[in-house]
């Protein structure tokens, strides 16, 4: 009995060990500041981080060393991951957790295609089954791994006033699907209410619908009318990049973001 105490106490001694270790080293990311050579890289690559307020770039610099302890990066058709992809597609990720407690916590890898690249998706229709190719830009998979064309993340970071940014799209999906499903229904800030949120999504999206199919222009892309967390992601895009066009054409969406996000972009 005296030797299973012993046991027992050795196994919490080292699970409060590798615990405090891993904290410090977590805080030791945080609180550290990013090389002159990665500040260069993402005021080149993702303008955007330079209209973040003063307050929250030394957040950023932190999530984005964590992130990058954290995630793995691997080419794809022969492409040599560079720093300068690894900093701009994890500053780009980062934007969107700078300020809130939200993290990939199931992200482990980031696949990076030099261009668009084919995927296959599978349809069901009753006993029918259909498989069929389909180019794609970018990628979620429930827990990992996110999937990214770099010429369109490059681009999409580059010109940052557009509301497309297929890095914002996919982590966006990687957000919502820490609730438990990618459905357009994210994990709620600590001041948001899911009936306020959903009345407000379902009756932006079933209007976003209706313009779509009647062809008339729409400030979120129309690919939001594909189902409810095609919305979401493209609404994430929009908020962050035309946040001003986002509060004039849905002030509800945008307040709703706003507060799951914890920033105001339409004042920076």
């Amino acid at each position: 009995m005296t030797v299973f105490f012993i046991v027992l106490a050795m196994g919490a001694f080292a699970w409060m060990a590798k615990h405090w270790s891993n904290r410090r080293h977590l805080q030791r990311l945080l609180s550290k500041p990013m090389s002159e050579d990665q500040r260069m890289i993402i005021e080149k690559q993702v303008p955007i981080a330079s209209k973040l307020p003063m307050d929250l770039r030394s957040k950023l610099e932190g999530k984005i060393n964590r992130f990058l302890d954290q995630v793995q990066f691997t080419g794809c058709n022969e492409l040599e991951i560079t720093e300068e992809m690894r900093v701009s597609i994890a500053a780009q990720a980062c934007l969107l957790v700078v300020n809130t407690d939200t993290w990939y916590d199931n992200l482990t890898t980031v696949l990076v295609y030099p261009s668009a690249f084919k995927s296959k998706q599978t349809q069901h229709n009753g006993y029918v089954v259909i498989e069929r190719e389909i180019v794609r830009t970018g990628e979620s998979w429930s827990h990992g791994p996110v999937i990214l064309s770099w010429s369109h993340s490059q681009q999409g970071a580059a010109n940052d006033t557009d509301g497309h940014n297929v890095v914002f799209h996919e982590f966006a999906h990687q957000i919502d699907d820490l609730s438990g499903r990618t459905d357009g229904v994210p994990n709620l800030g600590p001041s948001q209410k899911f009936s306020d949120w959903a009345r407000v999504f379902e009756a932006a999206y079933k209007k976003h619908v209706q313009l779509v199919q009647k062809g008339h222009p729409t400030v979120i892309d129309a690919y939001g009318a594909e189902g409810y967390e095609e919305f979401f992601a493209v609404s994430v895009e929009v908020f962050f990049e035309k946040p001003a066009s986002l509060m004039r054409e849905e002030p509800d969406v945008y307040e709703q973001l706003s507060m799951l996000f914890q920033l105001d972009p339409v004042t920076w």
